[in-house]
């Protein structure tokens, strides 16, 4: 079988497609058109986000068999044509949600603690220790959105710590234990003091997190998303928090990026997003949640274990 691979990732999921007996083809720098002629004659694709996977992109591809998408989200994919072609869809959200779940851990230590913000003062020269008071997790009520496997994976990171965790997931059921409390939403409004997103983007979850979302909290919070920027409602978010009902933020992704995540800031920046750039209390990093070099190894290692196993090829 002929699989083209339209973005780079980690080699081995090409050493083990390889050693299977597939037919590796490198598209990664070559434009759409040349990867759909080419696609023509191939069983399998593997992508990361560089172009979308519709109807246009696909339908002259008559032996495609599978696409398998580095990483967790399969929102540049058009699931309901796929489906209908029986073309098989694979995604690696066990290949990243350690790293995912460390880097929100790392976010919100480090908004409760300032570090960022006394970083930044001692090598300027200041020393303001009372300005840098920090705020402990230690009895707080964690709010996660998301049971999936990153919501999963922080809920154990979580339990090196004396904190009460509640978790909704509108599609899962009975999966709370000693640690996990199953919970509602409104249970999430009432309670947390921390909520961290852990959910797909989809048309059910677009702004998500709105005006409507935010008022109904009944204390101050801080707020994770490392899931898709698309989630959180970004002028909901800035008034929320410029009205005291977010206290700090730790932003992995941004409702500005697009497809392709990296051309952020060629595109006009927004006011809203000029004013979380000017905020101490807003943490942002650059999508970069998932993407430690043990993950990239993973990502693509789970993607060939799962196309192995889906043609009863794995040893």
């Amino acid at each position: 079988m002929k699989v083209l691979f339209l973005d780079t990732v980690h080699p081995i999921l090409e050493e083990r497609l390889l050693q299977a007996g597939f037919e590796c083809i490198d598209g990664t720098r070559w434009s759409a058109l040349d990867c759909q002629e080419v696609l023509k004659d191939c069983d399998g694709l593997v992508i990361r986000s560089r172009f979308r996977m519709n109807a246009e992109f696909l339908e002259d591809a008559p032996n495609l068999k599978f696409i398998a998408r580095s990483g967790s989200g399969l929102e540049n994919i058009d699931v309901p044509y796929c489906e209908h072609r029986g073309i098989a869809l694979f995604n690696s959200p066990e290949g990243n949600r350690n790293a995912v779940a460390e880097h929100a851990l790392a976010m919100l230590l480090s908004l409760m603690n300032q570090l960022p913000k006394a970083n930044r003062e001692v090598h300027q020269g200041l020393w303001n220790r009372e300005g840098n008071r920090g705020e402990e997790l230690d009895g707080k009520t964690i709010g996660i959105i998301g049971y999936g496997n990153n919501g999963t994976a922080f809920a154990k990171k979580l339990r090196g710590f004396d904190v009460k965790i509640l978790a909704y997931d509108k599609y899962k059921t009975h999966f709370g234990d000693s640690q996990v409390i199953e919970s509602t939403m409104e249970a999430i409004f009432q309670q947390a003091d921390i909520v961290s997103f852990h959910i797909p983007q989809t048309e059910e979850t677009l702004h998500f997190a709105n005006q409507r979302f935010f008022n109904q909290f009944e204390k101050p919070i801080y707020l994770l998303n490392l899931s898709r920027g698309k989630i959180v409602d970004t002028a909901a978010f800035v008034q929320a928090f410029q009205e005291g009902k977010i206290k700090g933020a730790g932003l992995d992704v941004l409702e500005y990026e697009k497809s392709s995540f990296e051309d952020i800031f060629d595109q006009q920046i927004p006011t809203d997003f000029h004013y979380i750039l000017s905020q101490e209390k807003i943490i942002l990093t650059p999508h970069v949640g998932g993407w430690t070099w043990e993950s990239y190894y993973k990502l693509s290692d789970v993607l060939a274990e799962k196309i192995l196993q889906h043609f009863d090829l794995a040893e």
